[in-house]
């Protein structure tokens, strides 16, 4: 199969979606916890997560065109907090159910079967099984013109993971907890570690 840029326009939505989606390859599958300035709480899966930098710490987010109503993202602009958890690949299903489009109001924690969990350095809620729990402080959000998505950049503010996960040089071993990844819009996995190698330097 060879498509050019035409071809790809041409082809059916759904379709088109499923492929360039899933042609994207594997990515870490996150649940996003908020809570609104009403109290209600709110919790999504996004496989769109991001490495900015290490110093400040910043993690990037994308998120669909707000031409509907987007709850995590108005919660995140209004509050300015959000939390990202990581989950085990056994929670695969509930971790999906939180895609669905529930009315305004109700939550996806309580819909999808997920517990909240409070620290007192966070308003938003984090998932109590997740195996990596990351407190976020919103920092600034950028329009992408092209197809109407925005990137939402925040900074960490704190990091809850077990310290088998963590190795003398700061590697975290996400595939030693079985952690959800994901692939298109449906489409679920456990990642496999291959090997870690030494830092590159031009061969002689």
């Amino acid at each position: 199969m060879i498509l050019n840029d035409k071809d790809i326009i041409d082809l059916e939505q759904r379709y088109r979606t499923a492929f360039i989606n899933s042609l994207a390859g594997f990515r870490q599958a996150v649940l996003v916890g908020t809570k609104s300035v009403n109290g209600d709480t709110n919790l999504a899966i996004f496989n769109s997560l991001i490495h900015l930098g290490a110093n400040p710490a910043l993690l990037g987010l994308i998120s669909r065109p707000d031409t509907v109503n987007r709850d995590t993202l108005q919660n995140i602009l209004d509050t300015k907090e959000y939390t990202l958890n990581y989950i085990q690949a056994a929670h695969y299903e509930k971790a999906h159910q939180t895609s669905a489009r529930y009315a305004k109001g109700v939550s996806e924690f309580e819909k999808a079967g997920f517990k909240e969990l409070y620290h007192p350095s966070c308003k938003a809620p984090f998932v109590e099984d997740a195996v990596v729990k990351i407190a976020m402080k919103f920092e600034q959000s950028i329009d992408i013109p092209l197809n109407g998505t925005i990137l939402i950049i925040g900074r960490i503010m704190q990091v809850e993971i077990a310290d088998s996960l963590v190795g003398p040089d700061g590697f975290v071993s996400l595939s030693e907890a079985e952690i959800l990844i994901s692939q298109g819009l449906d489409a679920y996995f456990v990642a496999k570690a291959v090997g870690r190698l030494p830092y590159a330097k031009p061969t002689v």
